[in-house]
């Protein structure tokens, strides 16, 4: 009788599991067979497998490389994406780990401003952020790092905060009696045990940067388009017209580097979640 009910509950959790995995892969799937479709079965028949007249092979894929500049766009965005990560994880990390070691009312204050700052929704500061970034000459490639930091500086340090409390001082100080100077305990001791965190942290900040399309648009406009930014501008044709077969066809080749991504990394996200979480 056990045995039965342990193989019912099995049955229905690998059920639930492939419902949900279908219902993730599914928009996948759609987005990749109608990236092979004429624009005007995609609008229509959006369900339908590309076959027929229906089939035009890969000239979405060049229409929309040589209409939209993906080349230069793409080489962007992996700009802007590899060094607002590591700005963020750096930065970050070294923030964290001064809050956790000086037990001070400003580093408490700090902290929660940082806890803060995550619960505060986008829009309400979209307007003076814009106006700043134009003040401070931030409407650039280089600048709109530091935008990306500011806004992904809450939920960062508050992973690294969670980790650093984990690591037992006495390795610092021993560094430090090593003759170490903070830098070099911080290099060469803290930062090499953060790797859970902070290998996390890179792929969840990789994903919403290189996705992002408002930041982008708002900061930089057309003048550096980003991917996302790129798309959505070449393919919106005039009176309100998509073409939405290029316009599947350059999600394709958008979605993949960061599907290989996540892919490579995915087993250190809840290693790093959970050792994240140790102490609050």
């Amino acid at each position: 009788m056990v045995d039965n009910n342990k193989s019912v509950k099995n049955v229905i959790r690998f059920s639930i599991l492939v419902i949900l995995t279908a219902v993730f892969i599914f928009p996948i799937l759609l987005v990749l067979m109608n990236s092979f479709k004429s624009r005007l079965y995609v609008s229509t028949i959006p369900f339908a497998f590309p076959r027929g007249d229906m089939y035009v092979g890969f000239e979405n894929y060049i229409n929309g490389v040589t209409s939209s500049g993906f080349v230069v766009a793409f080489l962007r965005s992996v700009w802007i994406t590899v060094a607002g990560v590591l700005l963020i994880v750096v930065a970050t990390s070294m923030c964290a780990w001064y809050i956790a070691r000086v037990k001070s009312k400003f580093c408490r204050i700090l902290y929660y401003m940082f806890t803060f700052s995550m619960i505060v929704p986008f829009q309400m500061v979209m307007y003076t952020m814009t106006f700043v970034v134009n003040r401070m000459n931030f409407d650039n490639v280089f600048g709109i790092l530091f935008v990306y930091l500011g806004f992904g500086a809450g939920l960062t340090v508050f992973m690294f905060t969670g980790f650093v409390k984990s690591i037992p001082l006495e390795v610092e100080e021993a560094a430090t009696i090593d003759g170490c100077t903070p830098l070099q305990t911080y290099f060469q001791i803290v930062f090499p045990m953060l790797k859970p965190t902070a290998i996390t942290v890179a792929i969840l900040q990789a994903m919403w940067i290189w996705n992002d399309y408002l930041l982008p648009y708002l900061v930089l406009g057309s003048d550096h388009k980003t991917v996302p930014v790129a798309i959505q501008l070449a393919m919106q044709g005039a009176y309100g017209s998509t073409d939405y077969g290029g316009f599947m066809a350059m999600l394709v080749l958008t979605i993949i580097p960061i599907i290989i991504f996540y892919i490579s990394s995915q087993k250190y996200i809840i290693r790093g979640v959970i050792a994240g979480a140790v102490k609050g």
